[in-house]
């Protein structure tokens, strides 16, 4: 037999499979079903072992269902638009549409190398045309059902991109992409308005309990952040009102309660009544309300508690006296009205403000210490004292509604999605300005980027297009501009696991095929990292609710169940450039081959936790195939799984038919969820024992059989070294279907405890159908050193233990 030479088998089985179109799905949409979907990679131009590690998950997933029976949809595509390709055209002068789509091709062919079984035919890139028509159709609906709007605020700007960012897309105020210091400026932008969606975004999280990790639901479920309380006003004292002409401070509670303890309010630096007083403030508090201004949300709610008196007042509605108001930069101008009231006596943050400028504290809740933040009995609260925690808040509730001051209401934290980027290689936002008509959705789609522009890195290059910009109004005829933003590439990766069922002669005239959705949706396993739980995850789940409000859809949650991989670490740290602890996947599949690297990617660790790098365990990975190469030379060919009479065969030999069906019954608990997580790591390290327990008998019969199982278990883990076997000794026909004989499992031999009243004093091996009577003769033998007198009880325990109770 010739020597294991993987490049060579790869080569082959790759080319086979492409040639055949063996990943592709069937029409027969009457077989059973699996989606199996890892996300999709951006184009960078090479992988890396994240990637490597991510698509093996969802190959192994892929193949195993394949042979099974099942309809696999396995797709690959491209979240192609975004910077990287901006910043890549500006420094190396290539245009970005290039760039992209020969990255595309570069991925691809190292991905191809992999073995992963991509459903070629399915195939999408964010940035081709016809994706780019109907993205924009969606927009166009979404506008016309009032889901999307343009306003006016502070935006998180990245300064090096020269774009807008997403609340979400800022880490630590700095842009997630380039990790530029983002500061806030006031721009018009397009929003979809998910809080519509809010409350089902929230109910629908209980139907993901138990398939999608705990830790992604709870963060969803922070960051739409549901909460329910009293909205009320503060009138402006009399020279407020003379300064700001605004007349009443609009805020909301969660502690209604605690409407007695207010000693303070704060207003966030953008909201309307700093607007007003700005100029007349110092120089300094002006300063220091531009630096509040400029720093971003997130970050300026978790820095250190700074504020500015602004020598006005407000009423409290109940007891009428004056309340100084303070600007805070804890106070998020998009959150609720901007505005809170201040009880420091029983709010940690409020009681931090508080004692930073000594502002009094009013206890209001019975307690010995302060601050005291649980609910309790109410004191000094007028008429609503002596009444106590929920009691008491639909108390003040009901009274400030009787009274006509405010009323019940329910806020999320969830803020509206912006989607306008001041970038080229985007998607066209749809939309045209005209002097007659306003904003006119355009009519003829799709529009496309103009291909020859100017990026220079210097603000957006549509905008310095003309020809592009400048156009007709749709509507009337007239002269008119386009709109020349782009939109977030979350939207594309918001609906590409739908594009992916239309099939390719459809997507030209529509935009997802309703007979192919209702078969293929939902999606049954997804993969990704954790890292998307809510940037990507949320928009997800949310634009399929819209698509289905919209009809285009039928379900309202896209994934039924979520795998989120751990990172792949290098010393202790994720892998990347900047650390110099890469590790180039094409190297390893150049010196020990692709079926090494996705053994050790999947043997080194459980699919959800981190995965150290090991060179050592990589070259393991190799030795244990060519050592599964090398044994191969005892299997006797044959294309049926041989029968074996169990009761000819030697101890030996048993033992290493127990192991190979140990193996194949945990690929079967493994991926029919028996054993949760999909831990291929203890798959493989059963067929590793199942092959040392083959080397210690030297019978082909057991061989054949135990090569014949274990090459159909490995072949989703090692696929090209299995299809070579397969064929070679078994014209395939073991990757079809496996007998599973339990008989198999049974042990032939059993150990029983003998215990002398209760304690243990000897074990017996017993032969399966052992005799009751024979089996307690037996133990007496075991035991009789130590049975002194009479036996006056016999516990029998059957297949498990016996005691003898003396006199």
């Amino acid at each position: 037999m010739q020597e294991y030479n993987p490049k060579e088998i790869e080569q082959k089985w790759q080319k086979q499979w492409l040639d055949q179109g063996s990943f592709e799905w069937s029409d027969d949409l009457n077989l059973p079903k699996k989606y199996i979907l890892s996300m999709f990679p951006y184009p960078s131009g090479s992988i890396h072992m994240g990637h490597v590690r991510n698509y093996c998950i969802g190959d192994a997933m892929a193949r195993h269902y394949r042979k099974k029976g099942f309809n696999v949809l396995h797709p690959i595509g491209w979240d192609a638009f975004g910077m990287p390709a901006e910043n890549a055209a500006i420094k190396h002068g290539i245009h970005p549409k290039d760039w992209t789509y020969s990255n595309i091709s570069a991925m691809k062919e190292q991905l191809m190398k992999l073995g992963f079984s991509f459903a070629q035919e399915n195939e999408l890139a964010t940035c081709d045309e016809d994706y780019t028509h109907w993205e924009q159709k969606f927009f166009i609906d979404m506008w016309n059902a009032g889901l999307i709007y343009r306003k006016k605020a502070m935006l998180n700007w990245c300064p090096n991109d020269q774009t807008v960012l997403a609340n979400e897309q800022v880490i630590d105020g700095k842009c997630w992409r380039c990790d530029t210091e983002v500061v806030q400026k006031e721009m018009y932008q397009y929003y979809i308005k998910i809080t519509d969606f809010a409350q089902d975004l929230l109910d629908d999280l209980a139907t993901l309990e138990g398939k999608w990790p705990a830790q992604v639901i709870h963060m969803q479920r922070n960051w739409i952040g549901k909460s329910s309380g009293l909205e009320f006003s503060f009138d402006l004292a009399e020279e407020g009102r003379e300064k700001t002409q605004i007349s009443s401070l609009k805020v909301f509670t969660t502690r209604p309660d605690t409407i007695f303890g207010v000693s303070y309010c704060a207003i966030a630096p953008e909201h309307e009544i700093i607007k007003a007083l700005f100029d007349s403030l110092p120089l300094e508090s002006q300063e220091r309300i531009r630096a509040m201004q400029n720093t971003n949300a997130r970050h300026r709610a978790m820095a250190k508690k700074e504020g500015i008196p602004l020598g006005i007042s407000v009423i409290h509605p109940l007891s009428q006296e004056k309340i100084p108001l303070w600007v805070a930069n804890f106070v998020l101008g998009d959150y609720g009205s901007g505005a809170v009231m201040g009880v420091p006596a029983h709010d940690e943050r409020d009681f931090e403000f508080a004692s930073l400028y000594e502002i009094p504290l009013k206890q209001v809740i019975e307690c010995d210490c302060l601050p005291y933040t649980d609910e309790g009995r109410l004191i000094n609260s007028g008429k609503f004292d002596g009444l106590c925690g929920v009691e008491a808040k639909k108390a003040v509730i009901a009274y400030f509604e009787f009274q006509g001051l405010g009323k019940e209401v329910v806020n999320f934290k969830l803020r509206d999605w912006g989607i306008s980027r001041q970038r080229y290689w985007g998607t066209p936002i749809p939309l045209v300005h005209c002097s007659s008509c306003g904003i006119v959705p355009e009519t003829n789609l799709p529009v496309l980027l103009p291909y020859d522009v100017k990026i220079d890195g210097e603000g957006n290059p549509l905008q310095k297009h003309p020809t592009w910009k400048e156009c007709q109004c749709p509507k009337c005829g007239k002269s008119a501009v386009r709109e020349t933003d782009t939109m977030d590439t979350f939207m594309e990766s918001s609906w590409y696991f739908l594009r992916y069922c239309t099939p390719k002669h459809m997507r030209q005239e529509r935009a997802l095929d309703s007979e192919s959705l209702r078969y293929w949706l939902n999606v049954d396993e997804y993969i990704g990292g954790v890292e998307h739980a809510i940037l990507h995850l949320l928009y997800a789940r949310f634009f399929t609710k819209v698509l289905k409000s919209l009809g285009y859809v039928e379900i309202s949650e896209p994934f039924e169940n979520l795998l989120t991989q751990g990172m792949v670490l290098k010393d202790g740290a994720k892998m990347s450039k900047s650390k110099g602890n890469v590790v180039d996947p094409n190297a390893i599949i150049e010196a020990y081959g692709a079926d090494s690297a996705r053994l050790f990617v999947l043997f080194a660790a459980p699919p959800t936790k981190e995965l150290e790098w090991n060179d050592d365990a990589l070259r393991g990975a190799y030795r244990f195939i060519r050592r599964l190469w090398d044994q191969s030379k005892l299997i006797s060919p044959t294309q049926v799984q041989p029968v074996i009479d169990a009761s000819t065969l030697s101890k030996e030999e048993k033992y290493a038919r127990k192991k190979v069906y140990e193996a194949y019954k945990k690929s079967e608990e493994i991926f029919d969820k028996v054993i949760a997580g999909y831990p291929f790591n203890t798959l493989i390290s059963s067929c590793m024992e199942a092959l040392n327990a083959l080397g210690e008998q030297k019978n082909p019969l057991i061989w054949t059989e135990g090569y014949y199982v274990l090459l159909s278990i490995l072949e989703p883990v090692i696929p090209h070294v299995c299809h070579e076997l397969s064929a070679l000794y078994f014209c395939g026909e073991n990757l079809k279907k496996i007998t599973f004989d339990p008989l198999a499992l049974q042990e032939e031999m059993q150990i029983m405890i003998v215990s002398i009243n209760g304690k243990k004093r000897a074990e017996i091996e017993i032969s399966k159908g052992m005799e009751k009577e024979a089996i307690l003769e037996l133990a007496k033998q075991a035991a009789a050193r130590w049975i002194e007198g009479d036996i006056s009880k016999e516990i029998y325990v059957p297949n498990k233990l016996i005691n003898f109770v003396l006199k």
